[in-house]
């Protein structure tokens, strides 16, 4: 199913029919500040094992997630004052920071040291999504097997064809993934410069 949504100002009947799929333990692909992502609920765990079927990635591997502002973060992840504050200058924006996962962030979406990936995009579709929701939503970019990004809803669509059961078109997105950056520790490093500008960090 293909479904268009306002980008700016998303229209909530929209909004809540998506939750509800995700809510029925849906995959639906959405549009972020970034890329198209692939994504469901972050506590409904066959949901999460679709995702990793569809993205043919080893559980090794953790997805990150959305959250819908800073206070959610601090729910999902431990937030020092110094990340609160960098993260208040950046977010919402192109990154993901790295984090230490807290007790609600399910096991299979940590590392092994326990951290977790969490972003706040700069998108008015996906920050709703996760705002109905209640829950934290899934963000791994929508792509082929051989990596090649989707940036287009319709080839989405055709792409995956009944994998996904829901794909939203908002629009075009930018077709770059975010700025990586691990916080651990209060020492921050770059692990991938995408989108976001990563100066202040070097």
């Amino acid at each position: 199913m293909l479904i268009e949504i306002n980008p700016k100002n998303p229209q909530m009947r929209h909004i809540r029919r998506v939750v509800d799929i995700l809510k029925d333990g849906g995959v639906i692909a959405y549009p972020t500040d970034t890329v198209y992502g692939i994504g469901c609920d972050i506590l409904n765990k066959k949901a999460i094992q679709r995702v990793y079927q569809i993205k043919q990635k080893p559980k090794s591997q953790p997805f990150s997630f959305i959250c819908s502002d800073l206070k959610d973060i601090s729910q999902y992840a431990k937030v020092s004052n110094y990340a609160y504050k960098t993260m208040r200058r950046l977010l919402p924006g192109p990154y993901t920071f790295i984090l230490e996962g807290s007790r609600l962030v399910p096991e299979i979406m940590l590392t092994r040291r326990k951290t977790a990936g969490i972003r706040v995009p700069n998108h008015a579709i996906c920050l709703a999504l996760v705002k109905e929701l209640g829950n934290p939503i899934i963000s791994t970019s929508a792509t082929t097997p051989d990596h090649t990004v989707l940036t287009d809803p319709s080839l989405i669509h055709d792409f995956f064809r009944s994998r996904i059961d829901v794909v939203i078109d908002g629009g075009p997105v930018a077709g770059q993934p975010s700025s990586i950056i691990s916080l651990i520790g209060d020492v921050p490093e770059v692990i991938r410069k995408g989108l976001g500008d990563v100066a202040l960090f070097e």
